[in-house]
């Protein structure tokens, strides 16, 4: 038996919320990985570090959780580019890169478990409760936040990496640096900031994630697999794939749930990851 449109429409809205927190988890990584050839499986970490820290700061300082972005964004910006520092020292390998960080996440876990404990947090805030209604569905703020955030900052990236010399420099920089640096593109200190800008992101991130999920430290590693498939079906250093197909797999899981059963959503987004590079495998 076929659900109801309602709740086939409110789904797709679930969909599209849930796909942009995909979005905005992968935006991080998929600059990192695409323009400078780092598999940064830590930005997860820190995305649930930035997580506790506005659970923190807003449960134990009284802090608006919207004003925690301005202390966790910025320093985790800094974080990320002592890490790049780090790694660009050792001149660490894309493969060497995926380990190096696999090491930092669990040590990021162990730290998170070290504070907070492996007990599940909840950060109750009045944004919680707040919610919209369109018609005959239901629009929670913090979900609706989650898209604009994921959009803005999406869009924000497309276009001065397009539009800006900036950009055109980062790009010419991970296109080929030797060549960008005969020009005068200072490529370490791009390098740097690009890498402080997507742990930055993984910052805005944990503000999401903590305004709308409980947290536990063992739910880094449930992220991994469906924001991994996000950035691959987006593709590499694209700011807007991401978020476009973290809404596809979003949609497609809430779909599944709705119409079959919760068990088979997991499946969705590998199905579509497979998919897509059978038929990108086709047209090379």
């Amino acid at each position: 038996m076929m659900p109801s449109p309602t709740l086939l429409g409110q789904a797709v809205l679930s969909g599209i919320f849930i796909g942009a927190l995909y979005g905005l988890l992968g935006l991080g990584l998929s600059l990192s990985w695409g323009m400078l050839r780092q598999i940064n499986l830590a930005h997860f970490a820190l995305a649930f570090l930035g997580a506790y820290l506005t659970y923190q700061l807003t449960s134990v300082g009284g802090l608006d959780p919207l004003l925690t972005l301005f202390i966790v964004a910025p320093a985790f910006f800094l974080f990320g580019v002592g890490m790049h520092a780090l790694l660009a020292r050792f001149a660490i390998t894309p493969f060497n890169s995926l380990l190096v960080t696999f090491g930092l996440t669990v040590i990021i876990e162990s730290l998170i478990q070290g504070i907070w404990t492996a007990d599940y947090r909840r950060m109750e805030t009045h944004y919680g409760t707040m919610k919209y209604k369109l018609g005959a569905f239901y629009i929670p703020f913090t979900e609706f936040l989650t898209l604009v955030m994921a959009a803005l900052l999406s869009i924000g990236t497309w276009a001065i990496l397009r539009h800006t010399d900036l950009g055109k420099a980062m790009r010419a920089a991970a296109e080929d640096g030797p060549i960008a640096a005969a020009f005068g593109v200072n490529e370490r200190r791009l390098a740097l900031m690009l890498s402080g800008f997507s742990a930055g992101c993984a910052g805005v991130a944990g503000v999401c994630l903590a305004l709308s999920y409980t947290l536990a430290p063992a739910q880094i590693y449930a992220w991994i697999g469906v924001v991994f498939a996000a950035v691959m079906i987006g593709g590499l250093g694209n700011p807007l794939g991401p978020l476009i197909a973290g809404a596809v797999i979003g949609i497609s899981e809430a779909l599944t749930m709705a119409v079959i059963a919760p068990a088979w959503a997991p499946l969705v987004s590998f199905s579509l990851l497979i998919l897509v590079l059978l038929v990108r495998g086709k047209r090379t």
